[in-house]
């Protein structure tokens, strides 16, 4: 199969699913209100508060939820065949992760952009919030820990990569400073930007940074620990400074990155005219787990995330400058994710092998698969910017300057968000430092995953993502149908019809509760009292919140508004327009709602 072919089908079903099917939802299901005052006005505190371009906006969240993962899951989904990986792509973009990443926006701009942890304690109930905030905070810490290890390895892999990846910071807050200062658009800055950021690979394929040498003198014994070391002192700093500064700069630089890796690759495939060589459904040998329902947890960012949910609760929806750029950034982003989930696909299948033998012997089971990923995705990408008369060595450091750029900013955001975690429980427990003191709760934010990263045991990998890693597609897709669960209630009690929710809902749970169970199985089968009592645990506590939204799901019913009955008082006046009969009609535009009050 031309893999040209493959990318021009999925560019036409993303136009179509952006141009229709999240209009429906801008119109049906979310009622998009131009008038609505955001957070990012109402609260403008130059720090975390700031409205923003809705271009660099997108810029920072689809950045922030890209990292590695929309390009490792994929990669490593093709065990299954690339047919199954590119359907549930397509599919989970378009009709779940678009509705999913779209509606985690909305909400909590409707509700002073908290965190979707906050919004389940009150959309839902009380209790969710703690258990909703004890997800998170797992899932974070095991998204920064591992992502500090991946870049970690990238640069131990890479040394070439280092210096545009380092000279990236200075470069993006002299931008920050200018577009901040000249109140100028930017675009222009931001592509000299990369232009001097690529030029930059020269030269660190001239001088490439080893630190094997320091890692000696300190008497590490991985080279990786230092980096993961240096990058959490980085993010310690990164995450407490204003985004304007770092974050949304740095962010478009990024953006621009994604355009053109996918650029290159589609250019890359039409003159060099890569064919597919893995099978549309692979033959997988006995003993592999079966892709119902584990290529649904493999493939996340790039179908569907959990993790995107705290982003655009997170970050996002504090800088969001109109409700209505609130379809762009998070349904185009989600987008955005599987345009470059497609290309993981492309490069693993078409650019990393020359013919169906060299393919089944980078995948000859499921391990080997999984350890290979980053790789091979990194390989098929040189491949595709080889074809365009790139040296192979360029556009192996090209390719590696994408994914680490990616990857940092995740874990960037990451820990920002682990800082907002930290502070809402303790707000929750009731300690006071922990939820005003911003050094303390950064502190905390950044120890907890830099000391798992550095955990002994799991083999080469290290423990965290050796071994914890194998929970991180349950907790991360089950934080996932959650926060469906949340919005499915939201919509719910606005008298707008849920199905667009409740569909991806119910699959969703069905499969993560499935790969729980299964998960658990293997685990006690292999002796493994570690992982076992953890994928019980977040089993029990799935159930718990199932069981807390389908009961506030079915009160949200029991008091929706009836067709051609009065409608009960609403203050929302998004809702007074879309119901003519609401005694808020005459509500002035843009008027906070009784449902957004703290």
């Amino acid at each position: 199969m031309p893999a040209f072919a493959v990318a021009a089908v999925v560019g036409v079903l993303f136009f179509l699913g952006y141009r229709y099917y999240s209009s429906y939802l801008a119109r049906k299901v979310y009622v998009l209100d131009p008038a609505f005052r955001t957070p990012a006005h109402e609260f403008d505190d130059g720090v975390d508060y700031v409205p923003t371009n809705k271009h660099v906006l997108f810029g920072h969240h689809f950045t922030s939820v890209a990292g590695a993962a929309p390009i490792v899951g994929p990669a490593i989904a093709v065990f299954w065949g690339w047919g199954p990986a590119l359907a549930w792509i397509v599919l989970g973009t378009i009709f779940a992760a678009g509705v999913h990443d779209f509606g985690s926006l909305v909400v909590s701009v409707r509700h002073k952009a908290k965190s979707i942890g906050t919004l389940a304690g009150e959309v839902v109930n009380g209790r969710a919030r703690m258990l909703f905030l004890a997800i998170i905070f797992f899932l974070l810490t095991l998204v920064n820990a591992v992502f500090a290890v991946v870049i970690g390895n990238l640069f131990v892999a890479n040394p070439g990569a280092v210096i545009p990846i380092v000279v990236e910071i200075p470069l993006a807050m002299v931008i920050g400073q200018y577009i901040y200062r000249t109140r100028s658009s930017a675009l222009i800055p931001s592509i000299a930007g990369v232009v001097v950021l690529y030029a930059l690979i020269l030269v660190g394929n001239a001088f490439p940074i080893e630190l094997d040498g320091l890692a000696e003198a300190l008497g590490v014994e991985q080279t990786r620990n230092v980096w993961v070391v240096l990058l959490f002192i980085y993010t310690w700093v990164a995450s407490r400074i204003p985004v304007w500064v770092l974050l949304q700069p740095r962010d478009y630089i990024n953006s621009h990155q994604l355009f053109i890796a996918l650029a290159v690759i589609a250019a890359g495939v039409i003159v060099g005219m890569n064919t597919i060589q893995a099978p549309v459904v692979n033959d997988v040998p006995e003993g592999s787990p079966s892709f119902f329902p584990f290529l649904f947890i493999t493939i996340a960012c790039g179908a569907i995330s959990g993790f995107h949910s705290l982003v655009s609760s997170g970050t996002t929806s504090k800088q969001l400058d109109t409700e209505p750029d609130a379809r762009y950034v998070g349904y185009m982003g989600a987008v955005g994710e599987g345009s470059l989930a497609t290309g993981a696909v492309l490069a693993a299948t078409a650019g990393v092998a020359a013919s169906q033998a060299d393919w089944e012997a980078l995948y000859p089971d499921f391990a080997t698969a999984s350890g290979g990923a980053t790789s091979n995705f990194v390989d098929g990408v040189a491949v595709f910017a080889n074809n365009l008369g790139i040296p192979l060595d360029l556009a192996t450091i090209f390719a590696a300057v994408v994914v680490i750029s990616f990857a940092a900013t995740t874990m960037d955001t990451g820990v920002r968000l682990q800082r907002y975690v930290v502070q809402e429980i303790g707000e929750i427990i009731k300690v006071r430092a922990l939820a005003r003191n911003l050094t303390l709760a950064t502190t905390v934010a950044v120890l907890i995953p830099l000391a798992m990263a550095l955990l002994p045991g799991g083999g080469e990998a290290g423990y965290t993502f050796g071994v914890l890693w194998q929970l991180f597609g349950t907790t991360n897709q089950l934080t996932a149908g959650l926060a469906l669960s949340v919005i499915a209630v939201w919509v719910t009690r606005q008298g707008r019809s849920p199905v667009a929710v409740l569909i991806p809902l119910v699959f969703l749970l069905a499969m993560t509760s499935w790969a729980l169970v299964v998960n658990l199985q293997n685990f006690v089968e292999a002796d493994n009292w570690v992982l076992a009592p953890l994928d019980a645990l977040i089993f029990l506590l799935a159930i718990w919140l199932m069981v807390e939204a389908a009961l506030s799901l079915r009160t949200a019913f029991r008091e929706r508004p009836q067709p051609g009955a009065e409608a009960r008082p609403t203050s929302d006046p998004a809702v007074a327009r879309a119901n003519p009969t609401s005694p808020t009609d005459e509500a002035e535009l843009g008027q906070t709602s009784r449902d957004d009050r703290p």
